[in-house]
């Protein structure tokens, strides 16, 4: 399973796995519209603007769904990373979003 978040955190079960090994690559976002056209996917992105901006970026819509994820060994994550650490409790519209830098990230479970 492919899972779109708007965090460069991987969530892990360590309830089920001792020990895990994350492979982070970044790439276009190019290469981000071919994983998810071709991957079976689900958005955990709970902000609505870095779902705009994702929907727009990858050509699909992405809904917000603020819940927990944990992934497992043989799941990817497509992560949506700003490069700058915003203010506590600071919440940008997707407007203000589009102004920052970024990174779209894979990130496989092995």
């Amino acid at each position: 399973m492919l899972y779109i978040l708007n965090t460069l955190v991987v969530p892990v079960n360590f309830d089920e796995m001792t020990e895990v090994v994350v492979e982070l690559r970044k790439i276009s976002v190019e290469e981000a519209r071919e994983v998810v056209r071709k991957s079976e996917w689900e958005s955990v992105v709970g902000h609505e603007g870095s779902a705009v901006i994702l929907s727009e970026l990858l050509g699909v819509k992405i809904p917000v769904e603020r819940k927990s994820v944990f992934l497992k060994k043989g799941d990817r994550g497509l992560h949506f990373f700003l490069k700058k650490r915003l203010p506590e409790g600071t919440v940008l519209s997707a407007e203000e979003l589009k102004k920052l830098d970024f990174w779209l990230v894979l990130s496989i479970v092995r």
